[in-house]
């Protein structure tokens, strides 16, 4: 669930660098994001009982739906104005992205995973409005030396200006 959740982290940060310098860019504020992919598929569904444990503990799960998990994002207007890409999930630095290209409210990237527990190369694309995204995200290669090619699809919807309770993912300083 770990090297799931780096890689919904990575997926979901690199949205920001595709608004860097646009003249559309996204709204900061909260964001819904769906992710659909290959490993949500085989994931077991988490009882009602343990959730409303987790949930007393204050760990926040995103919603699983047809397939996909819906979660809140809050992109400040701090991560909507940079000038360049994320280099990693603001968590750690063990993914670069690099290759990133725009064109208009395009975009693609390479991303490069090189540390001892995960390592492989993987593609994103998409395209975004000011309230409106869309990305698909492959990779391939190694996660605490097992084999993993991940295929994720991504849709997201502005919600509105304030976060509420949902906190940004902290960002990668600036160099």
């Amino acid at each position: 669930m770990h090297t799931f959740t780096r890689f919904v982290g990575i997926s979901t940060l690199f949205f920001t660098a595709a608004t860097c310098s646009a003249a559309d860019k996204m709204k900061p504020g909260l964001w819904e994001m769906t992710m659909k992919s290959d490993a949500m598929k085989t994931m077991p569904k988490i009882p009602p009982e343990q959730l409303e444990k987790m949930k007393q503990m204050g760990i926040k799960m995103p919603d699983m739906q047809n397939g996909g998990m819906v979660h809140k994002v809050c992109f400040t207007k701090e991560m909507v104005d940079q000038d360049r890409p994320p280099s990693a999930s603001g968590r750690d630095q063990s993914c670069q992205s690099k290759n990133f290209t725009r064109s208009g409210n395009s975009y693609t990237g390479d991303i490069v995973c090189e540390t001892g527990d995960m390592k492989g190369t993987g593609t994103v694309k998409g395209s975004y409005t000011p309230e409106n995204l869309t990305s698909v995200y492959d990779f391939k290669g190694t996660a605490h030396g097992q084999p993993v090619s991940q295929h994720m699809e991504t849709t997201g919807k502005w919600i509105a200006n304030d976060c509420g309770d949902t906190k940004p993912y902290p960002m990668p300083a600036k160099k």
